[in-house]
């Protein structure tokens, strides 16, 4: 359980593999930090690690998989038989999906792990938090389903779907202890977008991870990072479209 500093002792991370979610992990870091439980993908044989972690915490790899929805529920009591009550949850995990906007089978596997794989597996987590009566499930969204953009519009719309999902999922656990925390990036210099030409207002995964802990700490229900994002993006939402498309080249 979560101390009277908002530290917790034990975090799941789905996507065990994320930049961000481990800045995030290395920023929770405390005395109180007992265990870290990192979910990847079955198919990689790799255990997957984390540096710069206290010696004392003990960091464990499972086997996870976005589109196992069937199996969700499940996977989340199996970690909560083997380590206890989960404190911080980090929903990390998806996929960029370059080249999908003309694809229909890609663009439908790529809504499978971004959207339907968040909805699932948050749901899930979401559940166990409310019996339990206490944590948090955070959800690194985007700027990108704030307003989709021609270039990357079925990416956009994925984290649109994800973001609507974590935004009405804190509504109903509100009042039972849990809570949800939305994390809103912009362009974050991480191996997802390596090669790839930087976005304004472009951040690391520890900018990330400093406005997330911060999120925490206070309970926000969203946090943008950096936060200039979040008054840039209430003008962008509403530029007329011949505006947004020149925007976009």
């Amino acid at each position: 359980m979560m101390n009277a500093f908002e530290q917790p002792q034990t975090v799941l991370v789905l996507g065990g593999r994320s930049d961000i979610a481990q800045a995030i992990v290395r920023k929770l870091a405390s005395p109180a930090l007992q265990t870290v439980i990192l979910a990847q993908r079955s198919n990689e044989s790799d255990p997957v690690t984390i540096d710069g972690l206290p010696d004392a915490v003990s960091v464990v790899s499972v086997p996870f998989d976005a589109t196992d929805h069937a199996h969700h529920a499940e996977f989340v009591q199996e970690v909560v038989t083997a380590h206890g009550d989960l404190d911080v949850v980090i929903q990390a995990f998806g996929q960029l999906g370059e080249s999908v906007n003309d694809d229909p089978v890609a663009a439908g596997a790529l809504a499978d792990v971004n959207f339907a794989g968040a909805v699932s597996s948050g749901l899930a987590v979401a559940n166990h938090l409310r019996a339990q009566g206490h944590g948090v499930l955070v959800v690194l969204s985007s700027v990108a389903g704030m307003r989709t953009r021609p270039s990357n519009f079925v990416y956009g719309a994925t984290k649109a779907g994800q973001d609507a999902f974590a935004t009405g999922l804190g509504h109903t656990l509100h009042g039972s202890g849990a809570r949800v925390l939305t994390v809103r990036p912009g362009f974050v210099r991480s191996a997802m977008t390596e090669g790839l030409d930087e976005a304004p207002f472009a951040c690391d995964p520890d900018d990330v991870a400093e406005a997330t802990v911060s999120g925490i700490r206070r309970k926000k229900s969203v946090v943008w990072a950096p936060g200039v994002l979040r008054g840039v993006f209430a003008i962008l939402r509403v530029v007329p479209g011949f505006v947004w498309r020149r925007l976009d080249r």
